[in-house]
Formats: structure tokens, sequence, C-alpha cells
């Protein structure tokens, strides 16, 4: 699917963002999933004009992988826009379209998940600052016994008639 042709929004600074984006539009409706999903990792990090190309993906007539891809941008979308793009997450459970709705359901749920999972507790560090070596129980290993080194002819087992 071939998207129609985006206006620019104001904000981009120079051509080269403009091609940019265009770009990543582009890529954003190919037929590889991978060059789709980068194209969605890529567009979240470019703020109000990815959060705006993502959006259109979303909730537009769009094929699902697109979608798909367009939802995972906006989960990995970080700084001020995160909480836009959360907001564009739940408006899409909301939407019409049966396949957008769950996208946007299961891209939630995978944000929450993320939001409540904690970093393991750091451990407690020795206050001598000395560290102890010590043996870890049940992880010895049985030793190998070294492999066997070829062993050259010796000059008595040469056969009598060859000479050097």
């Amino acid at each position: 699917m071939k998207p129609e042709k985006r206006q620019p929004s104001g904000r981009e600074k120079d051509e080269a963002s403009i091609e940019l984006l265009e770009k990543l539009r582009e890529q954003l409706y190919s037929s590889n999933i991978s060059t789709v999903r980068q194209s969605a990792f890529h567009l979240s990090w470019m703020q109000e004009d990815g959060l705006d190309i993502l959006r259109e993906a979303l909730l537009r007539d769009t094929p699902r992988r697109s979608k798909s891809a367009a939802a995972y941008g906006l989960r990995k979308m970080r700084g001020r826009m995160r909480k836009r793009a959360e907001e564009t997450l739940v408006e899409g459970t909301a939407h019409q379209d049966p396949a957008t709705a769950e996208i946007s359901r299961n891209a939630l749920t995978v944000l929450k998940k993320g939001k409540g999972a904690a970093k393991r507790p750091a451990r407690p560090r020795p206050r001598g600052g000395k560290f102890e070596i010590r043996e870890v129980p049940g992880k010895e290993r049985a030793r190998r016994p070294l492999p066997q080194q070829p062993r050259g002819r010796r000059p008595e087992d040469r056969s009598p008639g060859r000479r050097r």
C-alpha cells in the first residue's frame, strides 16, 4: 500500500528532515515486517512529527503489520511525547476497526507491564571495602584430561629402504 503524500507540519527544520520523515513513513508501509518495525522505532525518536505519522498509521485504514508496528513505535516513545502516545493507544482501543482495538489493547497491556516491573534491588556491599573470594558450591567441574599430542616418527621407526 502506497501512502498518499503528507503535508509538512512546519515543525521540520530543513529539507533533510522532511526527506527523512517521508522515507520513514514510506518504510512504515513496507511489506518487510523488519523494515516496518525499524521504521516505527526511528519514528518514535522524532517527537511530534513521529507521533503524527505513527498515529496516522494506527488509526487509519492501513495494513495490520503497519498498525502493529505503529503501536510498537508508540510504546517506545520517550520524553514529553510518551503521555500523548499512551493517549493515542487508549483512543485506539475504542476504534471501530477490531484489529486496531486489539492491537491497541495489547500494546497498552505491554506498556503497563513494563512500568510495573522494577529492577531487582542491589545487593548490599560489604563495608570493609575488600572483596572476599569464595568458592561457589555445586559449580565445580571435573577436569578433562589434556588431548594427546600427536607424536612424530622416531628415526628407528622409519623403513630401512627410505632415505632423507
